[in-house]
């Protein structure tokens, strides 16, 4: 979450979440978006209590520098040949349900105050001296949404898997992804500020994978050792992408 608004009643009207990138070597980058559909809540500033409920869904697509990699501009143009659907930008996006954990007939899923119950915080991921408040949520990954067209579908799940071990399984089916929010103190909003704010991040994420506050952290395993999937990539997902390709495109060299 990169900001929480709500009113001076403490009725919370908007959630942004912030946008992320993951790079293959052999699909280049990919841009992730956790895009809110719904959200509601309260925030009590004296007690520093907050509660809310949101609906998200994930968003994949090809960051523009990967539109010029050997193997996306092989399929891309394949894909544009026939006419079909391609997650080349945000509006043809590759799109993952979301759920509460344990119930796939329920889209929303809570925000809460405290930490997560789930997990134990590894020291990096620890904030208490400079937090204001802190809330956790916990949300279940369900399907990708399908096109109904074979060929495109296939094609998003292999998008979806090697973009899954280059994030560590951040958006595989089934998967349970929970973290700790960790709040700043509140201001008063500056409308101008919120406005750009909101707008950077909504157009940020069309140019190659990044945040519009500087580049993030490495992602680390519960021990602070780096996340380097580049030996699965090769050995489980290249072999997806050559096969596809085999199958399903008429002209390989571009």
């Amino acid at each position: 979450i990169s900001r929480l608004g709500y009113t001076k009643e403490g009725q919370i009207y908007s959630i942004i979440c912030p946008q992320q990138g993951v790079c293959s070597p052999h699909l280049g980058c990919m841009n992730v978006e956790v895009t809110v559909l719904g959200s509601k809540g309260w925030v009590d500033e004296t007690t520093r209590e907050l509660a809310g409920d949101m609906k998200v869904e994930g968003q994949i697509w090809f960051s523009p520098s990967s539109h010029n990699h050997k193997f996306v501009k092989i399929i891309k143009n394949q894909f544009e040949k026939e006419n079909l659907p391609f997650p080349r930008n945000k509006d043809n996006a590759i799109k993952v349900t979301t759920h509460l954990p344990g119930d796939p007939t329920k889209a929303a899923f809570p925000l809460r105050r405290g930490p997560s119950k789930d997990f134990p915080i590894p020291e990096f991921a620890t904030h208490k001296d400079i937090a204001w408040s802190l809330g956790h949520l916990g949300v279940q990954i369900g399907p990708i949404v399908k096109t109904g067209i074979e060929k495109v579908d296939k094609f998003n799940q292999i998008v979806m898997d090697v973009f899954n071990t280059a994030s560590g399984n951040m958006l595989k089916e089934g998967n349970i992804l929970t973290w700790n929010v960790w709040f700043n103190a509140p201001e008063k909003i500056d409308e101008d500020e919120w406005t750009h704010h909101t707008e950077v991040w909504r157009e940020s994420i069309q140019a190659d994978h990044g945040s519009p506050d500087g580049e993030g952290t490495v992602a680390r395993f519960f021990d602070g050792s780096p996340y380097q999937p580049l030996k699965e990539i090769i050995i489980h997902d290249l072999p997806k992408i050559i096969a596809f390709i085999s199958k399903h495109v008429e002209e390989k060299h571009v």
